[in-house]
């Protein structure tokens, strides 16, 4: 009997051209023991770039709801203990999910995230952040002021979602912030401090065409979290 955890890897994909990396990237993973789930998000370039792998992932096709709503169907439907998500256009290290559930067994962490390299619009990697968050009251201040935290570098206990709920879908950009800001009061996040994920910097990415309302929504996001997390302190 399997006494190791199944993961289940999200992609939401919506008209990306790096669909096919990303899923190559899932489907070698050194950890046997995973699920890849691909929401299509009512797109309408790019999805024979899905074909080949079809008998390898489940795949589901919604109307258009933005990527929070992606990550939810993905949820709703997994079957795996822990939840991992990966951007259409960035890429798990093949290491990725063995690393980190071995820490979060090893840890009892239901929360976790890690270092990553960036690379561009060629798949070449370019350089490595390596988020230093300092103790929970460094991290809670860090938390407040920004993100440092790459999404798809998260990996989750699953049973989170029952405890927290699921992404905001009201956030279109920046549904993972709220989310690492709802569950920092319930929930120590630890760090694997080694790169597991490449993350894609490229013209077409949603962070640099919708900056100014990523910035609005993250004052609205702050404001509703501040009073919760300073009272941690």
């Amino acid at each position: 009997m399997n006494s190791k955890p199944v993961v289940t890897i999200v992609i939401p994909f919506y008209n990306c051209k790096y669909i096919g990396e990303a899923i190559g990237s899932a489907l070698q993973q050194t950890y046997p023991h995973i699920e890849i789930i691909v929401v299509d998000d009512g797109s309408t370039q790019h999805t024979e770039l899905i074909t080949p792998y079809k008998d390898q992932i489940r795949y589901i096709r919604k109307v258009n709801g933005g990527t929070a709503t992606a990550l939810n169907t993905g949820i709703v439907h997994a079957k795996g203990q822990y939840f991992a998500w990966l951007s259409s256009d960035d890429a798990f290290l093949p290491h990725k999910v063995e690393t980190q559930v071995n820490y979060m067994l090893e840890k009892r962490l239901s929360f976790t995230q890690s270092a990553y390299h960036y690379m561009n619009s060629l798949s070449e990697q370019t350089e490595t952040i390596y988020p230093k968050l300092g103790s929970r009251s460094d991290m809670i201040h860090t938390l407040l002021s920004y993100c440092p935290i790459n999404g798809c570098s998260v990996m989750l206990d699953t049973q989170v979602f029952g405890k927290v709920g699921l992404f905001n879908p009201n956030f279109r950009y920046a549904h993972d912030y709220e989310m690492w800001l709802r569950l920092l009061p319930h929930y120590e996040l630890g760090c694997v401090d080694i790169p597991l994920i490449k993350y894609r910097m490229h013209e077409q990415m949603g962070t640099a065409r919708h900056m100014e309302e990523i910035e609005k929504e993250i004052a609205v996001i702050q404001n509703l979290h501040r009073a919760a997390l300073l009272s941690l302190l």
